[in-house]
């Protein structure tokens, strides 16, 4: 196998990557508890500027829609201020970012949130899994509110705000996460979207959401800055598709005409969402093929090169213990230990302090 196909330049709506080796978007819980960015994240994302694009971990666009304690906001001049320290010593190390806008919807825990508000997502089903709280310990979620037509519009209003805030503090885009159990996702999903309003009930009502968001996000900062992240039929965090192909076919048909950026696009062991959805859409694609999964190899980034199912493949594992990791990957090179323990805890270990290849 040769990793050529991994380093050769793929432009992304109005963005130029040098290497078609994403680095996926993860929380690390490493901002301040209102939200702001940290010096320390600063240096975590610009130790990985070597990425051909560098996707952050989900912000919340709204204090309403934040889903865990000390995950980064993008509603206000705090936060713009800290995250433009981020993109600049990013953009000093020669990378390419976008902000990944992430609203929590039914997922948080008022204990868990900076403003302290109940959850809402489309309809009132609460999810099983406990919430991690600030003092450690952990607790069930409440059963959020369903979201009223006004809840929508304010919603989609703040996804405007903070794609703007995002253009402010020097982003080069903005990714909207419509993927892995959050709002949008909700909004799609069977058994969180129990609505019978324009919101719910059929395919169309499913997606009228999340196609709301896209317009309104690439009418504020320009369709080729703006993309959008999928996880059809992904089971994580609760979520249910029973047959996800209807839903995603007829959201790309409309997502297609907007002329986004790319198409970030997690592939199922149930549902070949890259098989089935590669075709129907003409812009780039971004594949993820770790998700659920062993973490992505070089082998099988450049298969899914190789096979057309995408222009470019994100790494998440790779990237969290890897600084370096496309300069491992040209060279075949081992790569550290993951240090689970640490994952999520405040302070360098674990997170600034994995070395780089000598």
């Amino acid at each position: 196998m040769t990793t050529n196909a991994l380093f050769r330049p793929v432009r992304a709506g109005r963005l130029q990557l040098p290497n078609r080796i994403v680095m996926a978007p993860m929380t690390r819980l490493r901002a301040t508890d209102d939200g702001t960015p940290t010096a320390e994240m600063a240096v975590y994302y610009a130790q990985r500027a070597s990425a051909g694009l560098i996707v952050t971990e989900g912000i919340w666009p709204e204090p309403a829609g934040q889903s865990e304690w000390r995950v980064p906001g993008l509603s206000d001049g705090r936060h713009v201020d800290g995250w433009r320290r981020v993109t600049a010593a990013i953009h000093a190390a020669g990378g390419t970012v976008v902000a990944q806008l992430m609203h929590g919807g039914r997922n948080g825990h008022p204990g868990a949130r900076y403003d302290g508000t109940v959850p809402a997502g489309p309809s009132a089903v609460a999810k099983t899994e406990p919430v991690h709280l600030p003092d450690g310990s952990k607790a069930a979620p409440p059963a959020p509110r369903a979201m009223t037509v006004a809840d929508i519009d304010r919603v989609v209003g703040s996804y405007e705000n903070a794609a703007a805030n995002a253009l402010a503090a020097g982003f080069d885009g903005v990714e909207i996460h419509a993927a892995n159990s959050y709002l949008p996702h909700q909004f799609l999903a069977d058994n969180t979207n129990l609505r019978t309003d324009d919101y719910g009930g059929d395919v169309a009502g499913r997606i009228r959401f999340p196609l709301r968001v896209a317009r309104a996000v690439a009418d504020t900062v320009g369709a080729d800055r703006t993309a959008i992240r999928l996880s059809p039929g992904n089971p994580q965090f609760e979520m249910v598709e029973r047959d996800p192909a209807p839903v995603y076919r007829a959201l790309l048909a409309e997502l297609d005409r907007l002329g986004l950026a790319y198409l970030h696009l997690t592939d199922d062991d149930a549902y070949p969402a890259l098989a089935d959805l590669r075709p129907r859409w003409s812009g780039t694609l971004i594949a993820n093929v770790g998700e659920n999964r062993e973490p992505t190899t070089a082998c099988a980034a450049v298969r899914a090169l190789e096979a057309g199912l995408a222009d470019a493949v994100s790494f998440g594992r790779g990237f969290l213990v890897n600084p370096d990791l496309p300069h491992r990957l040209r060279h075949d090179l081992t790569w550290n230990p993951l240090d689970e323990a640490h994952l999520y805890t405040p302070g360098p270990v674990g997170y600034t302090d994995y070395p780089v290849a000598s």
